[in-house]
């Protein structure tokens, strides 16, 4: 299986594709890279990062990928700085991807009810077109009100039926109910489904990543959604337990190194 992981890079601070890469290469997955920008750090409290947008370099890059031939069998993307990357990431889903390959979107947009900065209405609206042309959809909360236009404070387990107008599969993280963290999807039968963790008090810089990066892992191993999700998301759920003792400054990303082992276990049960 080869997998097209399209993020920035974010030097320090584990998150997008140095979280990406690893998780995919112990699956056992050959992991190609698509870099949309370069930071010193990710930018969930760090300040003075540099960050180079990496947008002008993206069509040299593809056009040697076509004389190569390349096809991918799963193509996923993640932060996308501009409008212009989003729509490269549309062109490279129709020129890249392997006849009944599986195109996933992690809509990177938001957290905590508002956008990222630099980040617009009309952003916004680009991005809901990248995600009706996905096959899954990984958003948090933030990201699926924003893709149905809707009041944070209004997201209910009902909203995954509109969202599902926008992509047959969506997947919406880190809701929380109660002392639980929940991850909602429909099944086959258009079934409201849930898989319940721990909630861990705090905020864990690249636990989104380690959760997408899983579940690509185990659907290109051949695992059906339902399992993906559960393999993926106890996954990140041990790393955020274990980093919560274990790293005192949680802006340097989960200890996900650590659970990678009983993750693969689980994987090739």
């Amino acid at each position: 299986m080869r997998v097209l992981a399209i993020n920035d890079v974010s030097c320090v601070g584990k998150c997008s594709l140095t979280v990406t890469l690893p998780i995919l290469s112990a699956c056992g997955v050959t992991c190609d890279v698509l870099p949309t920008a370069v930071l010193s750090t990710h930018t969930g409290g760090f300040d003075g990062y540099t960050f180079r947008d990496l947008t002008d370099d993206i069509p040299a890059i593809l056009r040697h990928w076509k004389t190569l031939g390349l096809k991918f069998d799963f193509i996923c993307s993640g932060y996308l700085g501009n409008i212009q990357q989003i729509e490269m990431v549309k062109s490279i889903k129709r020129e890249f991807l392997a006849e009944n390959g599986t195109f996933i979107v992690d809509p990177v947009m938001g957290d905590s009810g508002k956008l990222y900065a630099g980040f617009t209405d009309a952003y916004v609206e680009k991005m809901r077109e990248l995600c009706r042309e996905a096959d899954y959809i990984l958003p948090n909360v933030t990201e699926a009100c924003y893709l149905l236009g809707i009041p944070y404070t209004d997201y209910s387990q009902t909203a995954l039926y509109a969202l599902a107008n926008v992509c047959p599969r969506p997947i919406v993280t880190g809701i929380h109910e109660g002392n639980d963290i929940l991850v909602s999807y429909l099944d086959e039968n258009k079934t409201l489904q849930t898989y319940s963790s721990e909630n861990v008090e705090g905020f864990f810089c690249g636990a989104g990543d380690v959760f997408a990066s899983a579940f690509v892992g185990a659907l290109a191993n051949g695992k059906n959604e339902r399992k993906a999700i559960e393999l993926a998301a106890s996954f990140a759920t041990a790393a955020i337990k274990r980093s919560a003792w274990e790293v005192p400054d949680k802006r340097y990303g989960l200890n996900f190194e650590a659970e990678i082992f009983p993750f693969l276990q689980k994987l090739n049960d």
